[in-house]
């Protein structure tokens, strides 16, 4: 009995991970626009979202931004362009495939970056290190805080 119980309890979790691995991305889901207020950095629950106040012209950003994000690992474009003004990246964890949607915009003079999972309720913190690292590439085209 013991046995069956742990084989069911094997398969259910074997599918669940197959499920987040392979679950398909319906970009319109996760393409949407950012909220914007003020330059900062604001924590959620499910991810995180830093505002900086631009130094360079907005298309100059959005390029800078979408090449820092495909050299992340395991990160693709999945919907937007640097002309809509909005990019949308799709980052897997290395060994479970969690995906995490991270929206680049510009609205005025304001780059904005937000990133959320799509499972569960608590990030780790991935979201926030992976922002603040491509920010740090992204320093010379904004203000400091």
């Amino acid at each position: 009995m013991l046995i069956r119980i742990m084989t069911f309890v094997l398969v259910v979790v074997a599918g669940l991970m197959l499920y987040v691995r392979f679950a398909p991305t319906r970009s319109q889901d996760w393409h949407k626009m950012p909220t914007f207020s003020e330059p900062g950095d604001y924590q959620s629950s499910g991810g995180f979202r830093a505002e900086r106040k631009l130094i360079a012209p907005a298309e100059e950003a959005l390029r800078a931004a979408e090449q820092r994000a495909l050299a992340t690992p395991r990160t693709r474009l999945i919907a937007g362009s640097v002309e809509e003004g909005l990019l949308t990246f799709e980052t897997r964890s290395l060994v479970m495939g969690f995906p995490d949607y991270t929206n680049v915009a510009v609205q005025g003079d304001t780059l904005v970056i937000s990133g959320h999972l799509r499972f569960g309720k608590a990030d780790m913190g991935v979201n926030k290190a992976r922002i603040v690292g491509w920010l740090e590439t992204l320093a010379p085209l904004t203000e400091p805080l």
